[in-house]
């Protein structure tokens, strides 16, 4: 398993996934794969399927309808896997936080390894962001491999 986990740390699949939000947050996660930006070349590269994903980006604020929905994304990607909470919505519950149907941020449903604070969050700090869950993915997989070899 620790060549596949290495793989996995030197070119890792990210699955966004959009809680409900103003897409503010949204538009600024697109814009990172576009030529300007280029998260491409970390290695990391934007998929559909949570089952095949690293990491998970998510956006927006949490309410009780979405909940079960985010925590099942969670659960099909597989270990190890980075959370990473993108802007004030995911990250306090945002302008929305005092409302009667939002759970003030993801971190309250599954465990998330870095916020990017900002309404809307920049490229740039998203950029920033995933990069610094690509190091605690690394991270992640030592600590699996030490664990494998250890056995």
């Amino acid at each position: 398993m620790g060549l596949i986990n290495n793989s996995r740390a030197k070119s890792p699949w990210v699955v966004h996934f959009d809680c409900g939000s103003c897409n503010g947050c949204d538009i600024e996660v697109l814009a990172c794969l576009t030529p300007l930006y280029d998260i491409e070349r970390f290695g990391i590269l934007n998929i559909g399927n949570p089952k095949h994903a690293d990491v998970l980006l998510v956006t927006g604020t949490v309410n009780p309808r979405n909940e079960r929905v985010l925590r099942n994304v969670y659960e099909q990607i597989p270990e190890p896997k980075v959370v990473v909470a993108i802007g004030a919505c995911a990250c306090t519950g945002g302008v929305f936080a005092d409302c009667y149907n939002v759970i003030q941020g993801v971190d309250k449903i599954i465990p998330v390894d870095v916020y990017v604070p900002g309404c809307a969050a920049r490229p740039e700090a998203i950029i920033d962001g995933v990069v610094l869950g690509l190091q605690k993915f690394q991270e992640k997989v030592e600590k699996m491999n030490k664990k494998a070899v250890g056995n």
